[in-house]
């Protein structure tokens, strides 16, 4: 009598159809990551395209959780209410004006610098999620 052994899936990695799937999805992020900037602005259509990427997903399930997220992330900055989203970083609403037309609402980011020890990021108050 032989059982048939499941094969056991790494949790971390991404599912993919092939190894020259994964590889050539890997580099496609890569590349997405060290063009140089562009002086047109990241559309919400592209921003879906990386996000799937990089997650391993359709765009059609990614699209709106990224619609979703998008919105909850301008009401809460039209509030004036700061966020601390790693790795995006801790925003702060500096000033607000209303407008015929709309809305302007001016921007705090600030980002942490890759830091070798897990034990800097705890004894900076400034970054905590509180």
């Amino acid at each position: 009598m032989s059982t048939k052994k499941t094969p056991v899936r790494d949790v971390g990695k991404i599912p993919t159809k092939s190894a020259a799937t994964a590889k050539a999805r890997i580099e496609k992020v890569a590349e997405m990551q060290t063009d140089p900037p562009k002086k047109d602005l990241l559309r919400k259509r592209e921003l879906i395209e990386r996000v799937a990427l990089r997650a391993g997903a359709k765009k059609k399930d990614v699209k709106p959780i990224v619609e979703v997220m998008l919105a909850e992330m301008g009401e809460t900055l039209a509030a004036g209410r700061p966020c601390a989203l790693p790795p995006l970083g801790r925003i702060v609403v500096n000033r607000q004006k209303e407008l015929p037309d709309g809305r302007v609402v001016i921007l705090k980011l600030r980002q942490k610098t890759k830091q070798t020890s897990a034990v800097a990021d705890k004894d900076d108050p400034t970054l905590s999620d509180d």
